[in-house]
């Protein structure tokens, strides 16, 4: 689950964390609100779960109570890369000196905390990295042992942070790992961590991901669930239990596997064509199952043809191709069905398939065959 950016910084205000003074609002009067609490100037941020904000205009310094009227009533309603702006986060301005960036997240092949801290915040992360990778300081974080604060000291040295930075910077990267584990973080982000005209050290942003596996810790997330703005697509396919993500493309995909499905978004991709989702059956491809896959992917209106690919290990194909078939007595597609079915009992499930065959039904023999005829019908 990503938090906004204010929900970001709420989180970390529980840990410590210092965050500049600040106040969220959804209508122009709150905003007015919030910027006479908190003092002029403010700056009134679009709040969305999606970079390039400033770029687009979603970032405005604000003076007088005027200034803050008309910069909240421009960013309410913005849409900044297809998110429309329901939030404003107002915090008062800081005097910035110089910008770090610092975060945690899982490193899932060493099975290692991974914290990354760098001298030149404000920007992408992968921007530095491409520019200069000795300009990121990496440590392993073993979970056992966590974060000292002697360790983080070495850590900030080691990223060359200011040297009147670096004693509050270590304190609150104790304060951020902290954060991270025990709020049961996938990703805590600063970006940037800010030093400021006063020689103070805190969060200017906050970018959290939280591990939706450790839900059942955490009633008080439900009320980050209810400022969610949940993909339509992604809504329908949780109610019929399957693990869907939505994206833009105008290739449909139900494979059986993770890795298939992943697979198959690259090949789609490589033969030129685009994909309009992830969807992966696992080992169920019965003919509830199959209907309810075909009936989101047949919901999206941008999918032009849906590409079915079923590798059967444990999964019998000619069970797949009975449940493809049932399906479509079941569910009224408007889009052709590409499907490459191999593995156990393949040949009885082309077998049983054969004679459904049409122009809106067809299979092929091979992966890259199959995404090659998906892309072409999806371009015609």
């Amino acid at each position: 689950m990503d938090l906004f950016e204010y929900q970001g910084k709420q989180y970390f205000a529980q840990y410590g964390i210092s965050v500049s003074p600040g106040g969220a609002a959804d209508t122009v009067d709150e905003a007015v609100a919030v910027a006479e609490r908190v003092g002029y100037p403010v700056v009134v941020k679009a709040q969305v779960k999606v970079g390039g904000r400033g770029k687009a205009g979603g970032i405005q310094i604000a003076n007088t109570i005027d200034e803050v009227r008309l910069h909240a009533q421009n960013i309410l309603g913005m849409d900044i890369k297809g998110h429309v702006v329901h939030h404003l986060w107002l915090e008062r301005s800081s005097d910035i000196k110089r910008e770090y960036y610092a975060s945690f997240t899982l490193d899932r092949p060493n099975k290692t905390h991974l914290g990354m801290l760098s001298a030149q915040g404000g920007v992408d992360i992968e921007e530095v990295a491409e520019k200069d990778a000795s300009a990121i300081a990496m440590i392993s974080i073993d979970p056992v042992t966590g974060l000292d604060l002697a360790t983080a000291r070495r850590w900030v040295a080691e990223a060359e942070l200011d040297e009147v930075a670096r004693e509050q910077a270590a304190q609150l990267l104790v304060k951020l790992y902290t954060c991270y584990t025990e709020g049961d973080c996938d990703l805590a982000e600063i970006n940037p961590l800010i030093l400021t005209t006063s020689d103070q050290v805190h969060a200017l942003d906050a970018k959290v991901t939280l591990d939706e596996n450790a839900a059942y810790r955490h009633p008080e997330w439900e009320a980050f669930r209810a400022t969610e703005t949940e993909d339509p697509r992604e809504k329908m396919a949780k109610e019929r239990g399957l693990n869907y993500i939505g994206l833009d493309g105008t290739v449909g995909i139900i494979a059986n596997g993770a890795g298939l499905a992943m697979s198959t978004l690259d090949v789609v991709n490589q033969v030129g064509g685009t994909a309009a989702n992830f969807l992966d059956i696992g080992g169920g491809a019965n003919a509830e199952v199959m209907a309810a896959a075909l009936e989101v992917i047949n919901a999206d209106p941008k999918v032009k043809v849906i590409f079915v690919n079923i590798f059967g290990g444990i999964t019998r194909v000619d069970d797949v191709a009975n449940g493809v078939l049932e399906a479509l007595k079941r569910v009224t597609i408007s889009s052709p069905i590409v499907l490459r079915l191999d593995g156990t009992n393949a040949v009885q499930g082309r077998a049983i398939l054969q004679p459904h065959l049409s122009d809106s039904l067809i299979t092929e023999p091979t992966m890259l065959d199959a995404a090659r005829k998906a892309v072409s019908l999806a371009n015609a």
